[in-house]
Order: structure tokens, then sequence, then C-alpha cells
């Protein structure tokens, strides 16, 4: 994309009005040629507003780390916000036994944290998700190269925000469970607190159902995702964070009471080892029959499950799928050009 007359007026103003380098000006006009950041594929070429305009102050280091570090932060931020709201909203609903607020609390307050969260960070994608992340690299030609990275900064995300809401309500904490040094896990007490940060499933429930409730509720999701971000379909374009905060309420209207609908490992396994780390003990492990590691596999064969389904019999796009055998040929391609997902005039 090229820059736009008013950005040049700028420019041109910019340096008649101050002294700037030889080194400032060579910057300037090396970030101006750098192409806006887009990934091939429906879900993954998001244009962002202003993505094409130049930074202020391109020749600056920080300006550079953070043109170099723009889909981390994002991700980080964007999965911040996301945890923020939804442990946030748990917190208030049992910390004040319900006075201020019931389960339809919590689906409104973790769809507006997923909504407000892809604003946050629409300039990576907005996945704050690693099965999310891990369907676009499977079926959208996300490079699976950034795939540890948006992992890892979700995570971050996750663990930052719990820690924030922890320091938030920590005193709420100690009233509610007795003490400043008590800290309980759903099974183990009545007046646990360890459910405001992570999911843990319903005293009925068998690991097939466990399992299984994470598995549809992340298909659900994904199947959705894709719907919204499909141009040949209606597709929400600008409206899709509007949309996914409607397709998380109805996920946790619907879905949510079995297992808390983590549908998610960032935000499940982030805020879990907070509150392992602040205190709640190795029973934020152990309950639930060692529960933890459900909402960490299923989401990743729930998102498969959900993105391949809306695939083979809705989008009519570019996708492994639309290939000759559905992609199939490609499981006995094991060669980077085929599963790096990177054009080879990128590598």
């Amino acid at each position: 994309m090229g820059i736009t007359a008013e950005q040049t007026t700028h420019s041109e103003h910019a340096h008649s009005t101050s002294s700037v380098s030889a080194d400032t000006i060579e910057m300037e006009k090396s970030v101006q040629e750098v192409q806006p950041h887009a990934e091939h594929g429906v879900g993954i070429d998001h244009h962002i507003p202003q993505q094409d305009a130049v930074q202020a102050q391109p020749a600056l280091a920080w300006s550079r780390i953070r043109h170099q570090l723009r889909e981390p932060f994002s991700e980080f931020f964007g999965t911040f916000i996301l945890i923020m709201f939804g442990d946030g909203v748990v917190a208030q609903v049992v910390l004040s036994g319900g006075e201020n607020g019931d389960y339809q609390s919590i689906t409104w307050g973790w769809a507006l944290g997923v909504m407000l969260g892809v604003y946050t960070g629409g300039i990576s994608g907005a996945h704050l998700n690693p099965a999310v992340t891990f369907a676009n690299c499977l079926f959208r030609k996300f490079p699976w190269r950034k795939f540890p990275i948006y992992m890892l900064a979700q995570i971050l995300g996750a663990m930052t925000a719990s820690a924030v809401v922890y320091a938030n309500y920590k005193s709420a904490i100690d009233v509610y469970e007795g003490g400043a040094n008590i800290r309980t896990v759903p099974g183990y007490s009545e007046t646990a607190t360890a459910g405001i940060f992570c999911t843990y499933p319903a005293a009925f429930m068998t690991k097939t159902g466990q399992f299984f409730s994470e598995f549809i509720a992340s298909a659900l999701l994904m199947f959705m995702i894709y719907a919204l971000k499909d141009e040949g379909n209606i597709g929400a374009g600008p409206l899709t964070p509007l949309g996914l905060f409607f397709v998380i309420f109805g996920i946790g209207a619907c879905f949510g009471w079995e297992t808390g609908y983590a549908i998610n490992l960032a935000r499940d396994f982030g805020p879990r080892l907070v509150s392992y780390m602040i205190g709640y003990g190795h029973e934020v492990w152990a309950a639930g029959g060692y529960y933890f590691w459900v909402p960490m596999v299923a989401p990743f064969f729930g998102c498969a499950f959900g993105g391949w389904l809306y695939d083979v019999f809705i989008f009519t796009g570019e996708s492994p799928i639309n290939t000759p055998a559905m992609g199939l040929k490609r499981l006995v391609q094991p060669k980077k050009e085929v599963w790096s997902n990177t054009p080879t005039d990128r590598v």
C-alpha cells in the first residue's frame, strides 16, 4: 500500500520544522516501505484501519521494538482484557454471595471480555486462544512458526490478568474464605474461591462427559468464528467482535454449567497456574479427578473439528479441505513448503 497525500504532507511539514538526522530520515523511509501485516485466508487477512499509517517517531528504539513485537503484544493484551473481565465478574458474584450478580452476570461478563479483547487484539487477528490459532494454522494457512509465540503471549496475558484480579479482590477473598492464609478449591470447601480463576467441573461429571462438554463448546466456537469471518457467507465484517459477544454468551448460557466452558488453554491453565502459585495448593490440579488437563486438550480437538465441519459443508474459499482428497495428501508430504504455511518468498 502506498502512502497517502495527507501522510506525505505531514512528513514534509515535520522535516521542514525540525532538524532531522540522515539516520532518522532513512529509518522513517524504511518503516514507510514496510507492507501492512496480513496473512492469507479468511479469518487471517484482517484489515486494520490505519494499519498502513506510519507510526510516530519510527526511529526511536521502543518504536522499533513495538513494531517488531506488535503481534505478541496484541495477543497478550487481548487475552489480558478477556481474563480481567471474565475472572473479575466471577469474583464479584462469588465473593458477594450472589448479591451482586448471578450466573447470567457471569455469562455477560465473559462475553464482554471476549468482545473487548478482540477489539484490543485486532492487530494480531485477536485469536486470544491457542486452539483458535491452531485451527487457523490447519485451515487458514496461518504460519506454524507463529503458533508458539502466540500461545506464550496468550498464556502470559491470562496469568497477568488473573494475578491483577487476585490483588484487587484479596481482602474480599480473605473474608469469604475465613482467613488470610485459607485458600480452598471447589469440592473441598463450601467457601472455595479457586473457581474465580479457572474452571472446575460439576461433581456428577464423568471424565468422558467433561471432555465432550469442552469439545462441543470449542467446536461451536470455531464453527461460528469461521461463519462470522466468511465474506462468502453473510459475514459480520467490522461487527465480528459483537457477533463473538453473542457467541460466547450463547455458549455460556447453553453449555457452560457442567464444566465452566473454558474452551481455551490460556484462559484456564494460566490462571490455574497463578492460583497454585498464590497458595491454593495441589488441589487445583487434583480437583475433579485431575480435571485440569481437559480444558488444555479438548479445545484443540474441538476447534479443529469445528473448523473442519465449517470448511467441509459451507466454506468455498481456499482451504486444505477444498483440495483433492480434502487435504489428506498433505499428511504424506512432510515438507517445509507444505506445512510452514509461509510463502516461499517470505521464508
